[in-house]
């Protein structure tokens, strides 16, 4: 971004709400800016009229419970400004509107935060041969889990032999989120992506590798500023070109927020999350003659009774019982968690007062 003498913080997302919670640090002389990036190297922040590189003081390292207490691309945060310098230390993380967290890749039990301040989470899949209906449930769920509306984005409708079907699926998948079928490279439907994001506003591009958000974001911007790779032949599948996420401001205002293609993609939701994302599902429960139904071979079972019907898929179905089983098993490896936690606690608390009374 550079030195832009006309960027204002409102251009960035800042807003009445944002600037109450900011009152404590302007009176200490920290000024308001928003993470851009994240890197090895620190932060890039984007303020009023300039960038600023930032780190991160070890104390907030060590207070912080989780990386989901660290700032991420989105935050709006308060920094101390080194005098006549673009050097910054982040002081402090402003409360977020709304977070998109998934479980962190890996064995351990964490959530990594994708971005924050979001108002619209575009979910963008390709129509090439690599596109899910279930992947899409998937990042529905962390959609609505992280207060941002979803909007699903068929991309790559120019080449897709059944455009009609893939419509269908999509909207099956989305009971009512907006679906669209565009082209990045041919810019189709692109001004209607574009109509989501006004100023002020700040849009999140998510989905696999290969499915086109760089070319979509290169559209949006008018320019070629990230990288765009061919997907393999094989299975349509593509190679991280996007490496980071960053925060770019579109010509005409707004902000877009660009991430790498996800190779794994696990839920950091529960109940209410899968409760919008299968609302039918959730219906028929309600349904069904016993309350503790199963749905699966109990008398009375309206789920089931639907399958048959032809009203709602199985594969459907078994999207929901995948994700739901996946849930429980995230909330008891928490609670594991905050088990063991709370008892290392326990342990220090006994340490400290016996070399206070010995």
């Amino acid at each position: 971004l550079g030195k832009v003498s006309t960027l204002n913080l409102e251009q960035l997302g800042w807003n009445r709400e944002f600037r109450l919670h900011f009152q404590p640090y302007a009176a200490n002389g920290l000024i308001p800016s928003r993470v851009a990036r994240q890197d090895r190297r620190g932060y890039l922040l984007y303020c009023l009229n300039d960038s600023l590189t930032a780190s991160l003081p070890g104390r907030m390292r060590r207070q912080a419970s989780g990386a989901e207490e660290l700032p991420a691309v989105g935050d709006w945060v308060a920094v101390e400004r080194e005098r006549q310098s673009d050097e910054a230390t982040i002081r402090a993380i402003l409360p977020r509107r709304s977070c998109f967290v998934r479980q962190a890749a890996g064995a351990a039990t964490a959530g990594q935060v994708i971005a924050a301040n979001i108002d619209t989470v575009f979910l963008v899949s390709g129509l090439d041969g690599d596109h899910s209906p279930r992947r899409l449930e998937r990042y529905l769920a962390l959609a609505y889990e992280s207060g941002a509306n979803p909007v699903i984005l068929l991309n790559k409708a120019d080449i897709c032999p059944n455009l009609g079907r893939a419509l269908d699926e999509a909207r099956d998948v989305a009971l009512g989120a907006p679906v669209h079928p565009i082209s990045a490279t041919e810019r189709q439907g692109v001004e209607l992506v574009r109509q989501y994001v006004t100023a002020g506003q700040t849009a999140a591009l998510l989905g696999s590798s290969g499915v086109g958000k760089s070319t979509l974001l290169n559209a949006l911007l008018g320019e070629e500023r990230q990288v765009v790779r061919a997907v393999r032949e094989g299975d349509s599948k593509g190679r991280h070109t996007t490496t980071n996420r960053e925060l770019f401001l579109l010509p005409d205002g707004g902000v877009i927020i660009d991430t790498p293609g996800m190779r794994e993609l696990q839920l950091w939701s529960g109940e209410e999350a899968l409760t919008k994302t299968f609302q039918e599902i959730d219906e028929l429960a309600d349904r069904c003659r016993f309350r503790d139904c199963g749905h699966e071979s109990e008398p009375g079972c309206a789920v089931q009774a639907a399958i048959q019907r032809g009203e709602l898929s199985q594969e459907r179905w078994l999207g929901y019982g995948k994700l739901k089983r996946e849930t429980e098993r995230l909330t008891d490896r928490r609670a594991y968690q905050a088990r063991r936690e709370q008892q290392a606690k326990g342990y220090r608390d006994i340490l400290k007062r016996a070399k206070r009374t010995g």
